[in-house]
């Protein structure tokens, strides 16, 4: 069939299948590197923990057959090894059929780890790297020319995230209608990057000119993305350019990253493409019988689309196979952080001597400057952010980040970029206390090289210590 597929877009589809596999890499890595204080056996959510009241039908795993530290990590790092594979072009080496199936092993892999991965995964873009990786296997290889169906599928996903997070800050927060959310988002944000802080003091009328940007690129060219070239590509790029903004001015792990590899589907690159033989009519109704399979599923994100109750960032089926996105519906005025502090002295009082954990990413040392992590993901940073909204996004794991603190748990101190106390040397009591900070003037940054000016606000967690720990001790 002529129509099934586009050799136009042979080179979009080698940059959006390299691509790919480079944003499976750094997700498996970032599992790889932090799992053991969040997930491990001894970990702040065990996982063992979680299967044993949660059954395979809603949440598909290959740790429902069996779990261990050593298990998980070799899961982690199979799902690197094979990314990188296909970032190397394996794939193109292999039988269609092969190449089909190596694309879905870290699909699986990486689905297994999300499933289980309770509030530390609870993010859109895990759902959308798994929708977006399901699909893309079925791009083929250099045996085929990339699919239509699958183009306009990868097409339909973009579309989702876009028009789905314009809708939902039209819907929510009235900032967002009056073009003045991006007077605090900058300095609100979960993990503000290096330049959070030059957006965060640009012009007021400049921030606005950004809001209507970000109205136009999300609420109007998603529909373009299905118009006739080069208008469609013209939309794509469009939404690069958008998204490379975001990439500057914050950490949202690979979010924008996924978006772009998702916008590279409707980019035609003529030339390029080899002489191909036709697809073979397994390929075919295999793509189509997929197609049809996924148009069904979209019923429910749609609904979610139109409804004026919309959610943001749901996945109505265990397989993570059509989810429904969106980003800040709500934006915060303040920035409040969680400072945790610890002691070696024998009583808890307010003139102790408390030393501070410093983390990688989220804001403490107020003279240090955040750094650009993402697309790595630090999955304790941003529940940090959470923790300071409200203690009850923090309930069911707060408690176990303090008492490996107290234990100088080393999986838990390698997430950390300084503890205040030597490996040897446990803190005696922890606390935690809630402060707004906010960013520091042009003239206050000379003056006193501080980024940030913080201000107590309360005590989030009293002095504790370790259960059966006599004061004094």
């Amino acid at each position: 069939m002529d129509w099934f597929t586009a050799p136009d877009y042979w080179l979009s589809r080698l940059v959006l299948q390299r691509a790919l596999a480079a944003v499976y890499l750094v997700a498996f890595l970032s599992a790889a590197l932090q799992f053991r204080a969040l997930l491990g056996e001894r970990g702040m959510l065990p996982v063992p923990r979680f299967v044993a009241r949660v059954p395979f039908r809603r949440s598909p795993s290959l740790f429902h057959a069996h779990y261990s530290d050593r298990f998980f990590a070799g899961t982690a790092w199979a799902g690197c090894a094979v990314s990188a594979a296909l970032l190397a072009g394996a794939d193109a080496a292999l039988p269609l059929w092969a190449g089909i199936v190596l694309w879905l092993v870290p699909w699986a892999l990486y689905l297994s780890i999300v499933n289980v991965g309770q509030t530390w995964y609870a993010f859109g873009w895990e759902s959308l790297l798994l929708e977006t990786g399901f699909l893309a296997a079925f791009l083929g290889n250099d045996e085929v020319a990339p699919p239509v169906v699958v183009l306009f599928l990868l097409r339909w996903i973009l579309f989702r995230v876009e028009f789905g997070a314009g809708l939902i800050k039209l819907r929510g927060d009235a900032c967002w209608r009056e073009l003045t959310c991006l007077y605090y988002h900058h300095e609100t944000q979960p993990m503000p990057g290096p330049l959070s802080r030059f957006f965060h003091h640009l012009p007021k009328p400049l921030h606005k000119a950004e809001v209507a940007a970000n109205h136009v690129t999300q609420l109007v060219v998603p529909f373009l993305l299905f118009t006739p070239q080069p208008v469609a590509s013209a939309a794509a790029a469009l939404m690069i350019v958008t998204q490379l903004w975001l990439v500057l001015s914050g950490n949202f792990a690979w979010l924008n990253w996924i978006t772009i590899v998702l916008a590279v589907s409707a980019l035609r690159v003529p030339g390029g493409a080899p002489d191909v033989a036709p697809a073979p009519l397994w390929y075919e109704v295999l793509v189509l019988a997929v197609a049809a399979g996924l148009l069904f599923l979209s019923r429910q994100p749609v609904r979610n689309m139109v409804s004026r109750r919309q959610v943001m960032n749901r996945s109505f089926d265990p397989l993570h196979l059509v989810n429904t996105y969106g980003a800040f519906g709500s934006v915060s005025r303040v920035r409040h952080e969680v400072i945790i502090e610890g002691t070696l002295d024998d009583a808890p009082r307010e003139d102790a001597e408390w030393r501070e954990y410093e983390f990688r990413g989220k804001p403490g040392d107020l003279r240090y400057r955040p750094r650009q992590f993402a697309p790595y993901h630090l999955r304790l940073d941003w529940l940090m952010w959470f923790a300071a909204l409200s203690p009850g996004y923090a309930g069911d794991w707060f408690g176990g980040l303090v008492e490996r603190l107290l234990e100088n748990d080393r999986d838990t101190l390698r997430l950390l970029r300084r503890s205040p106390f030597p490996p040897d040397t446990p803190p005696r009591f922890v606390r935690a206390r809630l402060f707004r900070y906010r960013y520091t003037s042009r003239r206050e940054l000379r003056e006193t090289g501080a980024h940030w000016d913080r201000t107590f606000v309360r005590e989030y967690l009293p002095p504790t210590r370790l259960t059966g720990v006599a004061q004094g001790s």
